[in-house]
């Protein structure tokens, strides 16, 4: 549709925008002047009659087909056929929908499908050009067309231009006069950028009086990130793009570097079966980059459940389902959902078909829900823009000058353990501390306004490194109050001493929301110190890990 867009606003300046040219309210009917093409003039007549004559054989009457014309063709038990090529006369077809009498008048007064006496007509005609048959447009290869030959020729600037005369010219209707160019920049930038011009923009335009005035102007809007948005936008309606998830509590989607990849897709004139390959199965191409698995973003853009009693394999299913369906409904411009149940009655589509696409989408490893994070849930990748990449590749630098570094100390200069050691008079005083705690039997804040920790469960007591400790297990902590609230851009920094039985616990954890896991925390696994540091997880967040000892 956007393609058109563009084509037409290229044409002339005659033709410009929808609606510019009116049908008269008494317009006479249109007289068939070529041959009947049956996408275009039989098919939405035909349609009416396939919930009972259609591809579905559960659902065929009398045995008769109507959506192929062997099926169309064949003679009947009672020896008549629907439609005999040729003869409109001799097709039962035509008898049937000119019928009066309400038990053999088709499509029957139940349906509540009427034909007109226009569909009568074009049904007789086409019979009588030979009843061709055609597959659904969506299956036909584009050819590209003659122009046909119209009467007003001087009107005619570029081969599009013909088509639009020749329907006019059916319709005894005449071209207005060309629009002037205040109108014709103001409808070429809300259509190519999606924007009105700029005053300077206009007065711009309006001083060119050069030949190629119009052609310059379209030539800055194409070239304008503008126009990689504008496209974008209806795109993104065909991929239910959203900023949300979309159902019950409809957290957040963080899912704009695949919009920001289709927005380039336009800028950068991507061709449209590269844009088809990459959205599809980017992922899935030899050596395929993150631009390309970026690109099968379009497929991530359904709707996610974190209702806490859904079925996860149920909301699975339905995730794979809504692919096949975008996808059929997005390139092929088929409604393929009812091929879902049953075999589909108005388009070309079996059930057997709509579960071998199922198939080839049935392979994303994701959960059938969300677990109430308000992110983008797994299956996810690490998709840094182009400035975070360059960052990363600066940091990858400086780490591989330190590890060469430090491959060339000599382990004999290494510093012993003594030297490790620390007296606790020696301990250096840090500005800006907020809070020093002393744990023990009788915990006490040494320096901070900090309130006075309080114990939870059962807690014991034993020695520390400068004085008293508490022991802790799953059955019990220490509660330092909220002395460790920190915002997310607020730099902060803790230190404690630890001794563990096992290797293993968590000594100091702050999470406000462990639902989201958003917080900070301190842990052990093995004798190892990890941590992490999260705003929201996976995707603003951090995790170190020591090296084992």
């Amino acid at each position: 549709m956007a393609l058109g867009r563009h084509l037409i606003i290229l044409s002339s300046f005659g033709v410009l925008a929808a609606g510019l040219y009116a049908v008269p309210s008494q317009a006479k009917p249109v007289k068939v002047k070529k041959k009947i093409d049956f996408n275009r003039d039989i098919r939405p007549i035909v349609d009416k009659c396939l919930a009972c004559h259609g591809h579905d054989p559960k659902t065929v009457l009398a045995g008769l087909r109507l959506d192929t014309r062997d099926g169309a063709t064949m003679k009947l038990a009672d020896g008549k056929a629907a439609i005999v090529a040729g003869h409109p006369e001799k097709s039962e077809m035509i008898k049937r929908v000119n019928s009066t009498d309400k038990y053999d008048i088709m499509p029957p007064p139940s349906s509540n499908k009427i034909l007109s006496a226009e569909d009568k007509k074009l049904l007789a005609i086409w019979i009588q050009e030979g009843a061709e048959y055609k597959q659904h447009w969506a299956f036909i290869a584009p050819t590209r067309p003659v122009p046909p030959t119209t009467k007003l020729k001087n009107w005619v600037r570029n081969p599009i231009d013909s088509f639009i005369l020749e329907k006019l010219e059916e319709n005894h209707l005449k071209p207005t006069a060309p629009a002037n160019k205040r109108t014709l920049i103001r409808r070429v930038s809300l259509d190519l950028n999606g924007i009105p011009p700029t005053p300077k923009e206009v007065s711009d335009f309006l001083a060119d009086k050069s030949p190629r005035a119009y052609e310059k102007v379209v030539d800055r809007l194409l070239a304008s990130k503008r126009y990689g948005e504008r496209m974008a936008m209806d795109w993104l309606d065909y991929a239910r793009y959203a900023d949300s998830n979309g159902y019950q509590a409809d957290w957040e989607r963080f899912q704009w570097r695949w919009r920001d990849w289709v927005i380039d897709a336009f800028n950068t004139g991507m061709p449209y079966d590269q844009f088809t390959i990459k959205q599809i199965a980017g992922d899935l191409l030899p050596n395929a980059t993150l631009d390309d698995k970026i690109a099968t973003g379009f497929n991530r853009n359904h709707r996610i459940n974190t209702e806490g009693g859904v079925i996860a394999e149920e909301w699975r299913t339905e995730n794979v389902i809504d692919r096949v369906e975008t996808t059929s409904d997005t390139w092929l411009g088929l409604t393929a959902g009812c091929a879902r149940c049953h075999d589909h009655k108005y388009d070309p589509l079996s059930q057997k078909e709509f579960y071998s696409l199922y198939a080839y989408f049935n392979n994303v490893p994701e959960t059938g829900s969300g677990d109430e994070r308000p992110v983008n849930h797994p299956p996810v990748i690490k998709a840094p823009s182009p400035a975070q990449l360059a960052m990363m590749a600066g940091y990858d630098s400086k780490v591989a000058t330190l590890k060469t570094k430090l491959s060339t100390l000599s382990t004999n200069n290494a510093p012993s353990a003594a030297d490790w050691k620390v007296d606790p008079k020696d301990l250096p005083v840090l500005e800006g501390r907020i809070a020093e705690f002393k744990l023990g039997k009788q915990a006490s804040v040494v320096s901070g306004s900090a309130s006075v920790p309080k114990t939870v469960g059962e807690v014991g007591e034993g020695p520390g490194r400068f004085g008293g400790s508490v022991i802790t297990s799953d059955k019990g902590y220490v509660d330092l109050g909220q002395v460790g609230d920190f915002d997310s851009k607020q730099p902060f920094s803790y230190s404690l001493w630890v001794n563990s039985d096992d290797g293993n616990g968590s000594p100091l954890s702050k999470m406000d929301k462990p639902e989201m896991y958003q917080g900070w925390d301190l842990f052990m696994v093995g004798g190892r110190p990890m941590f992490h540091l999260i705003s929201s997880w996976p995707n603003n967040a951090m995790k170190i890990t020591s090296r084992a000892v």
